[in-house]
């Protein structure tokens, strides 16, 4: 194929913005991977061609992804919730993702006077979100003096440059390193999907969310089979219903049956305790890797 023909064939190829960069990065490529979708990003380049299907993979900030998607340049995209409410733009959520789950906080020294919202008024308040920020702030009559950073701002109290800032948050060790505590959460997020208006190819479109949101579903899920006497079949529904209902089958010895069944991952534990006690044997747990439901 001439350079021509090729510039052509990518100009009318879905394109899906990624990060480029960083833990969300790996997120997003080994998801695709597990999807099914086979590409290699050569030399650090800003795209990759998925093979045997129409789209390219873009390598992007992942600030910038919501922007592009919206204005058109890129037709879906993996990134934060976050961003895409900083961002302000308009784009339409296609499938959340399972990962990337963090709070937005207003931080305060741990040992400082601020107790309570309207005691930062005047304050200065360090923030990579100044859009959120003010809006949250505005809606509740408090102002503040805002300082925009692109970078870390969990120091920033530290330094003297603030009174309080307005980060994400996922575990709170950063915040209590830097000796600061969570007053109030304006909102939680996660990583999604998401899709432009101008989406050159909605069959395409529909089919990328279908993959990932098999291998999203398998994620939350394990295949749980167990062998229960047939006189506490009922019983054993109850504890496990299944997606829409269990898959029974029937054993050698009439007064026994096997059930297998999809069950969530953090609900394991307390299901094969409930499963024992009523009687169940040889109660194994698989692994699901993909799943269509």
């Amino acid at each position: 194929m001439n350079h021509s023909l090729e510039n052509l064939q990518s100009e009318r190829n879905l394109r899906i913005g990624v990060p480029s960069k960083g833990r969300l990065s790996d997120l997003a490529m080994e998801l695709l991977k597990q999807a099914g979708f086979i590409f290699r990003r050569q030399d650090r380049s800003l795209f990759a061609r998925v093979r045997d299907l129409p789209f390219d993979i873009v390598f992007l900030r992942t600030e910038d992804i919501p922007v592009l998607c919206a204005e058109g340049a890129i037709d879906m995209g993996i990134t934060g919730s976050d961003l895409i409410v900083e961002s302000g733009v308009v784009v339409a959520p296609r499938l959340s993702l399972g990962v990337g789950h963090c709070r937005l906080s207003i931080c305060v020294p741990s040992d400082g006077p601020v107790k309570t919202l309207q005691d930062l008024a005047g304050a200065r308040v360090a923030t990579s979100f100044p859009r959120v920020t003010k809006q949250y702030l505005g809606e509740r009559s408090v102002a503040v003096h805002l300082v925009q950073l692109s970078g870390s701002v969990e120091v920033m109290v530290a330094l003297g440059v603030a009174d309080a800032i307005v980060d994400l948050v996922e575990t709170g060790s950063t915040l209590a390193a830097n000796r600061l505590r969570v007053m109030e959460d304006i909102g939680t997020y996660e990583t999604v999907l998401i899709q432009g208006a101008r989406c050159r190819n909605i069959a395409l479109a529909d089919r990328i969310v279908r993959r990932l949101e098999g291998v999203v579903i398998a994620r939350s899920y394990s295949l749980l089979e167990y062998n229960v006497p047939r006189a506490k079949l009922a019983q054993a529904e109850t504890i496990t219903p299944g997606f829409r209902s269990p898959t029974v089958t029937s054993l050698e010895d009439p007064e026994w049956c096997s059930v297998r069944v999809m069950v969530r991952d953090r609900e394991i534990p307390d299901v094969m305790d409930q499963l024992e006690l009523l009687g169940a044997s040889a109660i194994l747990q698989t692994q699901i890797n993909n799943c269509r439901l």
